[in-house]
This record gives structure tokens, C-alpha cells and sequence, in this order.
């Protein structure tokens, strides 16, 4: 490792003449290095650390890092406004940082969320100097891999995210009242207001944020086309990162197929048992041991060498994907995504399946017998959110308490009679109907343990509007990489709710935007099983 010189900060104009403010890490030495470009909105001085080594370590690597406060957050110039001006800030600052003195031209990108974003933003552009980016827990599609799943509305990452940006906005403006208001509703989210998806806070004191927006906008249609990166000329080396516990692992892997699908460079995948923040071995009451410690950095490095040093890593004699099974603990290797090994269990019940835990069965055989599951979602007790990659805390949980609820249907597999191998997408499809004209639903998978405790590993959410086909119900999860151990049993749980992950579906079929608390509605869900009502979970089975 070299030495590193003492922080510098530099500034530079974009083609609008807005300063732009920088961090510079450099290394001790003689000669020319690689520029490696993080642009964040949340003041350059933290740098991602929540998840990254400090740009000093990377500096001792070889490399002149370069932080940057993207326009109107930390020191920058200018008036922030989510996403809109990070594409031709991204080449500008390409460019800039392709020329600073010690640099041999040649510029990488990393970071995660928005820091991931403003990679995918500078990449649409096809500035010449950059030539590789490490793309982290991001949605390139934001209705469908951020703002919204399966059509609901991610009430609590959404919200708690625009107070945390609304915050910050305060605090830059020395507005200190503001900023009390903000850092308090942050700390206790407003959920129970007259209209739960608008809390007045962000309307009086936010007027200008992206959430007002992102809650009115709550179908796909042009508004999200526009704000999304266009990436249809894009074509580079990526090094995608996620988390099976990760809010935005749909948009990472997402990503990851559009691009390996027609890219003529590598494309690496590397997903770990992590959420969205921190990358750490314990995931909400799981340890997934020594080996869930994230190696994101020393990848990272290894990557930045081959593709910007040309030094021969040996990273193109190996897979390209690498997941972390949870279960046994430990990375496997896989040459392409496993997406054909899909193995159907299908629900059975007695009709009892949200009061008895014997009721609801999962079977490997369809049953000829149809039956119904009925079961009542009350909104003054909405199923509350218990881990998974939507709510905080995230992660692993025992939710065997939490599936006694009436309003809870389970399906039990028996005890599995050897060792169950899973890795790739899941999803279930279920027969359904309501009483209203839009409900949603929320699939749970779980592994059931013989001491009774009951831990998820992966969920999924939808939203059926009025007027949609509902028979069956696609509803895809989290992809996952996991071990089910010979004697556990696995297990699907059915809800028409998942708060505060998700807002309450009114069953009118309003929009979150327009959903007022007292106009919530009693929705009574059937679910048919068995017969030729097959609602089944599909598993990526390896055998």
C-alpha cells in the first residue's frame, strides 16, 4: 500500500457555470494513476463509509479518488433537485476528473443508492473517459425498482428518505426550525395523518420535494420514464452489488439482466446477505458468520485493476457471479443467473389456514380438492412489517408470533427429508378475490425450524387495482441464495397488508395520494387452492 497526501478539496464549473466541490485522496508517489468518482448528495466528507473503506484506503491502492457533493448538497452550488441534473453533471465531472494533474485519463465510478445512481446517470452520456462503474443497490427503473412495488407504494423507505433529504435541505438553508421539525418526524414518522401518504410536515416545510411527486405519480407512465436513466446506448464493464435483504435488490438484479443480456464487456454480480446498509454479517436477528463480512472493497479493488490498471487479476477465468447462500454460510459460484429451475409446491387447506396452523399445507402434488381460505384485513390492525427488505430494521426475524394473526393465512410444507437448495427468482401465484375493488397482497416465505420459531428469507408485494386479472396472482419476491436444512419446513404466509412497508391499500382503488385514514375499508380476501385453482410457489430448486 502507498502513502496518501493529505486531503485536498478542488472545485470545479459545469457547462451552466455551477461550482461543484471535491474531496481529492492521492497517492504519495511518482506517476500517473487511475481517477476513481463518487458523487453523493450527503456531504462529501462521509464519503459512504457506512458502507465503503475511507478514500484513503483506496488512494493507498494506487488510485486519485475524487468525492464529490453533486449540485445543491454540501458545499456545491446550485438548487438539488432529485436526479435531474446528474446526467450532464456526471459528464462534466467525467471529464474534470479525467484531467486532473496525476491522472492517466482513465475514470471508474462506485457507490450505492443514489451514489449507485449517479454512475448509471453519467453513463447514458458516454463520456469517453470512463470506463468502468460498480453500480450498488439501485433501481434504474424507479417506478418499478424504487418508488413502488408491484404497483404499491414503499411508504416507509419513500418517506423516511425524503424526510432525511428534506432534513438536509434545512440545515444548508440554516433554516434551524426546519430543521428540528424534519430531524424529529425522521426519528417518529408521521404514518397516521388525515392523508397517511402526505404528512403535512413535508408539505409545509417541503413543498419542493421529489416525494409529492413520487406519491402522486403512482402509475408507470411517462413521468417516470423521463426521470429514469437512459442506458440504451450504455455498454461497460460493471461490477453489480446487492443484498438479498436490500430494498432495491429487484432493480440491481433487474440491471444486472438487461445489461449482461447485450453487454460485449464483463458483467460481474456479486449479492450478499446484506440490507440495504450496513453490509454486515448480522442481518436483522440472523448471524450469517465470518463470511457475510462484506469483501466489497477488496473486490472493488480488483476490479478497478483490471479494468483500469490492465493488470491480470484472474478475474476473467472465473465465474461472473458470485451469491452468498444463506443457510450454509458460505459464496457459491454460478457461470449464468439460475432462472429455469423453477419447482411448484402447492397450497392445500382445510379451510382453516389463518386460525390453525395445521389447516394451511404445502405440497409437492396438487390437491384434486378445491377449497377457500377466507380471512378479514381490518385497517385500524393492519398486518404490521416484521424484517424482510421493505421496513426497518430489516432482515431475518422469528415471526412465529406474528403468523398466530387471524389475518394471517399459512401454508406449512412437512419437514423436509434432506437438504433444499434454492438460488435464483421466486415468486408465487395465488387465486384470489375480494370483497372490494383493490386489495393487495403480501407473500411471505419463511423456514419453518422444529423448535416452532419461523424465520423469513424472502417477500413480495402486490397491488391489484381495479378492473385487473387477479386469477392468479403473480406476486414475485426477493430473489434469493439459500439452504434449507433437512427437518425444516417451509412456509408461505398471505396478507392484505405489510405496514408501514407499504401504504394501506384503501380498497377503493384511490391513489396513496389521495387516500384519506377515516376512508379505509374492511376488505374481506378469499384464496382459492387446489383443483383447478392451482395458487402455487414457484422455488428456484438446484438439484
Amino acid at each position: 500500500m502507498l502513502k496518501v497526501l493529505p486531503k485536498e478539496t478542488a472545485s470545479m464549473l459545469t457547462r451552466d457555470g455551477i461550482r461543484l466541490d471535491a474531496d481529492i485522496y492521492r497517492p504519495d508517489a511518482e506517476g500517473k494513476f487511475p481517477v476513481l468518482l463518487m458523487r453523493q448528495p450527503y456531504g462529501r466528507a462521509i464519503a459512504s463509509t457506512v458502507v465503503y473503506a475511507h478514500p484513503t484506503w483506496y488512494a493507498a491502492q494506487g488510485y486519485i479518488v475524487v468525492i464529490q457533493d453533486v449540485r445543491g448538497r454540501g458545499t456545491s452550488e446550485g438548487e438539488f433537485k432529485l436526479f435531474a441534473n446528474e446526467t450532464e453533471d456526471g459528464f462534466d465531472s467525467i471529464n474534470w476528473a479525467a484531467n486532473l494533474p496525476g491522472s492517466n485519463g482513465k475514470v471508474g465510478m462506485y457507490g450505492f443508492s443514489y451514489q449507485g445512481m449517479t454512475q448509471l446517470y453519467a453513463a447514458s452520456t458516454n463520456p469517453p473517459a470512463l470506463k468502468t462503474i460498480c453500480p450498488a443497490m439501485l433501481g434504474s427503473d424507479l417506478y418499478a425498482d424504487w418508488a413502488y412495488e408491484g404497483g404499491a407504494f414503499c411508504l416507509q423507505t419513500n418517506l423516511a428518505w425524503a424526510l432525511q433529504l428534506a432534513t438536509e435541505t434545512a440545515r444548508l438553508r440554516n433554516d434551524e426550525t426546519a430543521y428540528q421539525k424534519l430531524f424529529n418526524a425522521s426519528r417518529n414518522l408521521p404514518l397516521f395523518e388525515p392523508i397517511p401518504a402526505r404528512p403535512e410536515i413535508l408539505e409545509n416545510l417541503a413543498p419542493d420535494s421529489f416525494y409529492h411527486d413520487w406519491v402522486k405519480n403512482s402509475q408507470p407512465g411517462e413521468y417516470w420514464q423521463q426521470l429514469s436513466p437512459n442506458l440504451e446506448t450504455v455498454d461497460l464493464p460493471m461490477l453489480h452489488i446487492g443484498g438479498w435483504f436490500d430494498t432495491y435488490m429487484r432493480g440491481t438484479l433487474n440491471l444486472y439482466k438487461k445489461i449482461v443480456a447485450r453487454s460485449a464487456y464483463r458483467q460481474q454480480l456479486i449479492v450478499g446477505p446484506w440490507s440495504h446498509l450496513p453490509w454486515s454479517r448480522q442481518v436483522g436477528t440472523v448471524d450469517f458468520g465470518t463470511a457475510a463480512a462484506s469483501p466489497i472493497d477488496t473486490w472493488q479493488i480488483r476490479w478497478f485493476n483490471h479494468f483500469l490498471k490492465g493488470l491480470d487479476t484472474g478475474l476473467l477465468a472465473e465465474p461472473p457471479i458470485s451469491l452468498f447462500e444463506m443457510g450454509s454460510n458460505q459464496w457459491r459460484s454460478f457461470d449464468v443467473w439460475p432462472n429455469n429451475n423453477f419447482k411448484s409446491y402447492y397450497l392445500a387447506s382445510t379451510g382453516l389456514a389463518n386460525i390453525r396452523e395445521d389447516s394451511g399445507t404445502l405440497r409437492e402434488t396438487l390437491s384434486e380438492i378445491c377449497c377457500q381460505d377466507v380471512f378479514v384485513h381490518d385497517p385500524w390492525r393492519a398486518v404490521p412489517s416484521l424484517g424482510g427488505h421493505a421496513t426497518f430494521p430489516p432482515g431475518s426475524f422469528d415471526r412465529s408470533s406474528l403468523d398466530c394473526r387471524a389475518d394471517i393465512l399459512t401454508y406449512t410444507s412437512e419437514p423436509l427429508t434432506e437438504d433444499l437448495y434454492l438460488a435464483g427468482d421466486v415468486a408465487v401465484e395465488i387465486w384470489c378475490r375480494a370483497d372490494t375493488p383493490s386489495f393487495d397482497l403480501c407473500a411471505v416465505l419463511s423456514q419453518v425450524k422444529p423448535n416452532g420459531s419461523v424465520w423469513n428469507f424472502t417477500q413480495g408485494y402486490a397491488r391489484v387495482n381495479p378492473g385487473e386479472k387477479t386469477n392468479p396472482l403473480r406476486i414475485e419476491l426477493q430473489p434469493t441464495c439459500i439452504k434449507i436444512a433437512k427437518g425444516n419446513a417451509l412456509r408461505l404466509s398471505l396478507s392484505a397488508a405489510c405496514f408501514p412497508a407499504y401504504a394501506i391499500n384503501p380498497g377503493t382503488g384511490a391513489a396513496p395520494s389521495e387516500t384519506r385514514l377515516m376512508e379505509m375499508q374492511i376488505i374481506t380476501v378469499t384464496v382459492n387452492s387446489g383443483g383447478d385453482s392451482p395458487s402455487q410457489v414457484l422455488l428456484p430448486v438446484l438439484f
